[in-house]
Parts: C-alpha cells; structure tokens; sequence
C-alpha cells in the first residue's frame, strides 16, 4: 500500500493469550526485561511515528493514556487525536478532539479528508466496531512474552469471521513479536 492511500490501522499491544489489559485495567505487565538474541531492535520511534498522521481511539483508552501521561508522558505527541466518545470529555490539549456519531461517517467522510494514516490505539469496543463495519485496512498486534490468564480481551466476540493476509512479522530483542495482517475485503 502507498503512503498517498488512505489506510485504517489498528495497533494494540496484547498478552499471548490475548488480553490488553488486566481486569483492573493495570498494563504494568507491558514492561519486560526478556532477552531474545536472535529478535531485532526495533526501528527509532520518533521515525516511525512520523508515519502517522492521526490517532483514535475510545474514551475509556483516552482516560488511560491520560493517567499513563503523568508518569511516562502523552504518548501520542502533538499527532492530531481523535476520541470517540459519547461522553461530555474535556482536554486542555490542542490537538485532541472529541467525536461521537456513525463511525463509517466519521472515517470516510472526516478522517479520510484529512489524513492518510489513521491509527486506532486503543479500545475493544471501537476495534470490533471498526472491525464488524469494515472500516479497517490492517491490524498490528504486538504480543509481549506473557500470559494473563484473564483481563480485557483485545478480540472480544467480533460474533464474524475475518480473512486475513500475513503482511509481516518481526520478533524483537525484548521478546514481543509483532504480526501485522492485511484484512482481505
């Protein structure tokens, strides 16, 4: 795919087993001091995220990453972000919008318009939406070397099956395995 295409990708770092978060919504598992010699080292963050153009992602991953900003920082940087939410939000960040209707409408009439690279980074609920309503391009999964055992599910109940094609996969020095898929439409 080209960058001048408009492309939906959903981005979620999940647990072997599956889980994006414990139940107490805790991520502290996402740090890991596993050694894999032959895994890669991962490309320069600051590069990589210059790819994006945009960010979404739900509320209640909204209200996460913004408890996360006050130990590690706003992950996202100055990236336009969108928050879908049907909730009254308040930011005092210039670059956060709060959004709420049709998600087909919101991706192709708004952020098509807008932007080439639209990551989704967070929420469940929002990825078996954009999921059910075809509205993603790719997924990208980052699995750390752990097993939760129970928690929020990354995939829960998409209640259809989805074909997909392995695009790539790398396997880092930290041990987390990243799979990128293409959805076949």
């Amino acid at each position: 795919m080209t960058t001048t295409e408009f492309n939906v990708t959903i981005h979620m770092v999940s647990s072997l087993d599956g889980f994006i978060a414990k139940k107490d919504n805790s991520i502290s598992w996402f740090e890991t001091s596993h050694k894999y010699d032959k895994g890669v080292i991962g490309e320069d963050p600051e590069e990589f995220l210059k790819t994006i153009d945009c960010y979404v992602m739900g509320s209640k991953s909204y209200e996460l990453a913004l408890d996360l900003s006050k130990k590690y920082g706003w992950a996202y940087g100055d990236k336009p972000t969108i928050v879908l939410t049907n909730r009254n939000l308040s930011t005092d960040r210039q670059n956060i919008e709060f959004c709420s209707g049709d998600l087909n409408e919101i991706i192709n009439d708004q952020l098509r318009q807008k932007y080439k690279k639209v990551w989704v980074v967070g929420g469940s609920h929002l990825t078996k939406n954009l999921i059910r309503q075809k509205l993603v391009d790719e997924i990208r999964v980052s699995i750390l070397p752990i097993i939760l055992g129970d928690g929020l599910l990354f995939f829960d109940h998409i209640g259809q099956e989805q074909a997909l094609y392995l695009k790539d996969s790398k396997a880092y020095k930290n041990g987390m395995v990243e799979l990128c898929y293409m959805i076949k439409k």
